[in-house]
């Protein structure tokens, strides 16, 4: 047996909201795109109107109109592994996605690790599926970053670009260098004067400028800078075991470890409880970041704090602002030591 429901309840329109507002249809629609000519009054109706009806905005119908497509997307041009390995990733992910929300835009994830799935998404991304793109962990080479750029697609890189080809590319990034020379400071200042490193990946922005900002002070110390005291890893956990277990095996005598991840300082402070080293009596160690990963460790992590909040608050406005037409190029944010057991 068929029954029909009369009293079904269809789903409001922008007439609706119109009408509970008290306000012409074209008010709502300015409303809803962002509220340009608009009193504050009349938005403060329409908004109540909305809440009242439990209108919903068509994203489909939009987008035909706007030519936009209503989202936005993260992209990590890491492994799908390294998504779940890093935890600095996914508190990126979480403040993007709410400084997002605040705007009625949802994010999309997107992890593209090989140049075949780099390939599908710049497919995806320049053909109008998203407005812009939060890229992560861009590495030299990598050639997503110039892609997006001469596709004319906008884009906000975390950390420093490092293809030339993207061009200008707006960016936001903690300050590594300065955060590296605050924490080998530190380092100093306890006494050591065997400081080794643990360096971050070459081919990007981070592993450079911490490493730089190692150099530096060694330099302005007086101390030598040897590159046998160096070592250079992947970010990852077991990177930095195997790392730190070289640097002991070439130097039995180092006082000091700076790691330029909090991973791979977990990974250092194994090895050093494998050679029976005690930290920080036989060795002090610095990580970076003031991850999630620097609590878990035992003893608890000295580290730089890098200001995840802000960077995915300023990613997100710089992006807002490169969507709208608007020229915002590059932010760099201070990082601060936070001294615990290691160090």
């Amino acid at each position: 047996m068929t029954m029909n429901n009369p009293a079904r309840r269809q789903r409001p329109t922008i007439h609706d909201v119109a009408r509970v507002a008290g306000v012409s249809r074209g008010t709502v629609s300015r409303v809803l795109n962002g509220g340009h000519h608009v009193s504050p009054a009349a938005a403060e109706a329409v908004n109540a109107a909305i809440r009242r009806t439990g209108y919903v905005v068509n994203r489909h119908a939009r987008s035909l109109i706007t030519g936009r497509s209503g989202s936005a997307a993260f992209l990590l041009t890491e492994p799908q592994e390294r998504f779940f390995e890093d935890p600095n990733f996914n508190v990126l992910l979480r403040g993007c996605t709410q400084a997002l929300a605040a705007h009625d835009i949802p994010l999309l994830l997107m992890i593209a690790g090989s140049r075949d799935e780099q390939r599908r998404i710049v497919r995806y991304v320049t053909a109008g599926h998203v407005d812009g793109v939060l890229l992560v962990s861009s590495h030299t080479g990598d050639p997503v970053a110039a892609q997006l750029a001469r596709a004319g697609t906008p884009v906000v890189a975390c950390g420093k670009p490092m293809d030339p080809r993207a061009g200008r590319l707006a960016h936001v990034a903690a300050d590594d260098r300065e955060g590296a020379r605050e924490m080998v400071r530190h380092l100093l200042s306890a006494g050591r004067r065997r400081i080794a490193t643990i360096a971050g990946p070459q081919d990007t922005p981070g592993g450079v400028d911490r490493l730089a900002g190692y150099r530096e002070v060694l330099a302005e110390a007086g101390l030598p800078f040897e590159e046998t005291l160096v070592e250079t890893g992947d970010y990852g956990r077991a990177g930095g075991r195997a790392c730190a277990e070289r640097l002991l095996a070439r130097h039995p005598d180092v006082d000091a470890l700076f790691v330029a991840s909090d991973l791979m300082a977990r990974g250092a402070l194994e090895a050093l409880g494998d050679a029976g080293r005690s930290v920080p009596g036989d060795v002090a160690v610095g990580g970076f970041d003031d991850s999630s990963a620097a609590l878990a460790s035992a003893p608890a992590l000295t580290t730089v704090r890098q200001p995840w909040d802000r960077i995915s608050q300023e990613m997100v406005r710089v992006l807002l602002d490169r969507i709208a037409g608007e020229d915002t190029s590059a932010v760099i944010l201070p990082t601060e030591l936070v001294v615990r057991e290691t160090a």
